[in-house]
Order: structure tokens, then C-alpha cells, then sequence
């Protein structure tokens, strides 16, 4: 498998993950919106918008033309995938095949213009795979955080959800029909 195949592939089966808990752990859309106690204001619906908006910014980026300008602060807040499992599974549905449209027609050295808010602004250079290599790995760190609050609630989730694929592979679990990363 090329790099390309294999990024998409890695952020396909992340993106799965979410909606695996969309479809199947999660049993009410009020699941969503229940703040956790132990991180303050964070739900699993405002973890599932945030790390989703990171694949979407970037696609909808190289979507555009050159020069790659991006920047990840530029996000929408109080979407309907935070309060409602439909529209969540029809999000990640959607940036799921936005993924496999898209990637294949961008160089994974395409450079990229990236602007930030640190809070200082920075404005610094890096490449698409670099950008989609990092909005899988911020998505796994979420979904780590979507574990906890799961567990406060008493979800369970599959066994390997929030765990990072170095993770996976150190503990020798990223098998096939093993892990599902």
C-alpha cells in the first residue's frame, strides 16, 4: 500500500470509529450532550464536531486553489452533530467520503500554508500528508477524551477506540480482525 492509500485508509478507519459510537454505543442523542465531570464543558458531541472539523478544514482546503491556505481556528461551534446522533452519522458519513474524493487528488507534498492563533499568530509551512497525517492522530487523541466521558456515563466501547495506532502496534493488537486500526 503507497502512503496516500495508507493515510487514507488510517483516517477512513478513524473516522469509522466515530461513527461505529454514532451508530452502535451510543443509545440517545442526550449522550451527546452530557458534560463530563471530569473535563469541564467537554461532551462527546462537542469532542466528535471538534477532531471532525479538522478533517473537513483541511479537505475543504485543498478543495480550493493553490496556494494551500489553512488554519484550523476557523471552526464552527453548536452544530447539530453535537446534539443529535443523526446528524453526527450524516457528518461523518460525509467527511468520510469527502476523504476518499479528495485525498487522491492532492500530492501528499503539496505545500501548505498553515495560520494559527497560539495565541499569538503564527503563520508557518507544512504539507497536506503532514496536515492529514496530524488530523488522525488529533482525532484518536479526542476520541481518548470520548472514552473517558463514555465511561462516566457507563459506555462501553470497543476495546480499541482512543488509542493511538503506535499504541495498537506496540501492544501488538494492530492484527488484522484484531484492532480496527
Amino acid at each position: 500500500m503507497k502512503n496516500l492509500e495508507q493515510l487514507i485508509d488510517v483516517g477512513t478507519t478513524i473516522l469509522s470509529q466515530a461513527l461505529d459510537l454514532v451508530n452502535h454505543s451510543l443509545t440517545s442523542d442526550e449522550q451527546l450532550t452530557v458534560h463530563s465531570q471530569y473535563m469541564p464543558g467537554s461532551t462527546i458531541g462537542k469532542h466528535l464536531r471538534h477532531a471532525r472539523d479538522h478533517f473537513t478544514l483541511l479537505l475543504d482546503c485543498v478543495s480550493r486553489p493553490r496556494p494551500y491556505v489553512l488554519s484550523y481556528d476557523v471552526r464552527s461551534r453548536n452544530t447539530p452533530m453535537e446534539t443529535s446522533r443523526e446528524a453526527a452519522r450524516i457528518a461523518i458519513e460525509n467527511t468520510i467520503t469527502q476523504l476518499k474524493k479528495v485525498v487522491v487528488g492532492v500530492p501528499l507534498n503539496a505545500p501548505v500554508i498553515l495560520q494559527a492563533i497560539t495565541p499569538y499568530s503564527q503563520t508557518m509551512e507544512t504539507t497536506f500528508g503532514r496536515e492529514l497525517w496530524f488530523a488522525g492522530l488529533h482525532a484518536v487523541h479526542h476520541w481518548s477524551m470520548i472514552r473517558v466521558i463514555s465511561g462516566e456515563q457507563g459506555i462501553q466501547l470497543d476495546k480499541s477506540f482512543g488509542f493511538a495506532p503506535s499504541t495498537l502496534v506496540y501492544q501488538g493488537t494492530n492484527t488484522k480482525g484484531k484492532a480496527k486500526i
